[in-house]
């Protein structure tokens, strides 16, 4: 039983919805993202019917999964984005994102970018710093507009979760220290081209229980009552994104739940007239999507048993980066092989180079195997390292099934590269 409900065992093959995975491997080749269009359909709904009734902008955090067909489709659902650089501002407008609904984090804005995202129009730039918070002043200015600003705001909260995506603790590069925000928002107010609208917290990810976002919605709640004695009103309160998704047998924190105690405690300190805007990355796209890889050998040792793939860590980071655990399928399991321990490793040369560790299987070479959980933070931070091409994406709905992003040829990999005469 896989960890994703649109990816499914019929008749002893695994699918992507209705469609057979060694037709999709077949066809295009492997390694290979599959994307489930009606899982991206059923997250969302999620975060609508938790929304019903509410002021709330919910804006996916596009760092996750930025394929045009992805935030295709969420636009077309109603959703914002939060994005982190020009380019995927640009991502956004190439298909027809409303800048409106965009807010702009990271704490390394530059002015090119500053400037494409005040042409754009976007609701909001999330300031992570005072240099930033006059860099901005400054380019608006130079434009002869006003930035709307909120303050990411660090309130030193452990969300329990990975070191490397926990950002709202004190050592963390991520925001501004909860205790100097009061002087720095009255620092911004003093800016002839900046409109103060918000606040914003982020405080990491694959967050399984509400207390985190309680123990910073407290401090930030205090903060906002703070700013009003001091004049400056705010129109919307930024939780960040970092609900968590299913990777193995994790209790799942659902939007609804989120959203019903944050509003009970607004509503208790009469802030209730507040936005909230929600950042969701991982919970919208993380369990639409697979990495379909094929065992191009066996590899039988005295201290370790290796299934050598074809997908590799340039496709997917998150073991080696993380220490991440996704679940892996056999996609037509026989079942006549030897029951082994084995890691899943790639063809590259690093011994970091690994999807899986200690799993056991009856494995055959030639055989597909699927990555499960593949849709987060998976493809955005493939790369070409030892010049291997990106692999193609896939996306399926129902029975139908299109070509997202095509895999890279060889040749494009150095097309742009020149020799010294």
């Amino acid at each position: 039983m896989t960890v994703a409900p649109h990816f499914d065992f019929k008749n002893g093959i695994l699918h992507a919805e209705n469609v057979p995975l060694p037709t999709l491997a077949e066809k295009f080749g492997t390694p290979l993202y599959v994307y489930s269009r009606q899982a991206l359909r059923d997250a969302w709904e999620a975060y609508r019917v938790a929304a019903q009734g509410r002021d709330v902008l919910v804006c996916f955090g596009m760092k996750a999964n930025s394929n045009l067909a992805v935030l295709n489709e969420f636009k077309n659902l109603g959703s914002g984005f939060d994005i982190v650089s020009g380019g995927e501002l640009a991502r956004v407008l190439a298909v027809g994102g409303d800048p409106g609904k965009v807010v702009f984090s990271g704490v390394g804005k530059q002015a090119w970018e500053m400037q494409a995202a005040l042409k754009a129009g976007v609701k909001c730039f999330n300031v992570e710093s005072e240099a930033e918070l006059e860099q901005l002043n400054l380019v608006a200015e130079r434009m002869g507009v006003i930035a709307p600003v909120s303050l990411r705001v660090n309130p030193d909260v452990d969300a329990q979760t990975h070191p490397y995506i926990s950002t709202g603790l004190k050592e963390n590069k991520f925001g501004i220290a909860i205790e100097e925000a009061p002087r720095i928002y009255q620092q911004a107010a003093q800016f002839k081209n900046l409109n103060i609208v918000g606040v914003d917290c982020h405080i990491g990810s694959q967050i399984t229980e509400v207390a985190p976002y309680l123990d910073a919605l407290d401090k930030l709640m205090l903060l906002i009552e703070t700013l009003a004695g001091l004049g400056i009103q705010l129109k919307h309160l930024d939780l960040g994104g970092g609900i968590g998704i299913r990777y193995t047998d994790e209790t799942l924190l659902t939007p609804t739940t989120l959203l019903d105690h944050v509003f009970k405690r607004l509503e208790a300190r009469k802030l209730d007239y507040l936005q909230i805007v929600l950042e969701p990355g991982r919970s919208l796209v993380g369990n639409a999507g697979i990495l379909l890889t094929k065992v191009e050998y066996l590899k039988h040792a005295e201290a370790k048993n290796f299934a050598i793939v074809d997908a590799a860590m340039n496709d997917l980071i998150r073991p080696t980066l993380y220490d991440a655990w996704h679940s892996v399928e056999q996609v037509c399991p026989a079942g006549h092989a030897e029951v082994r321990d084995y890691d899943i490793v790639g063809p590259i040369c690093e011994s970091g180079d690994w999807l899986a560790r200690e799993r056991q299987f009856a494995l055959t070479q030639g055989e597909l195997l699927a990555i499960m959980s593949a849709g987060a933070y998976a493809f955005t931070m493939s790369s070409q390292y030892n010049t291997r091409p990106r692999a193609a994406e896939i996306m399926v709905d129902a029975d139908r099934y299109q070509v997202v992003r095509p895999r890279e040829s060889l040749e494009s990999l150095f097309a742009s590269e020149t020799t010294m005469p």
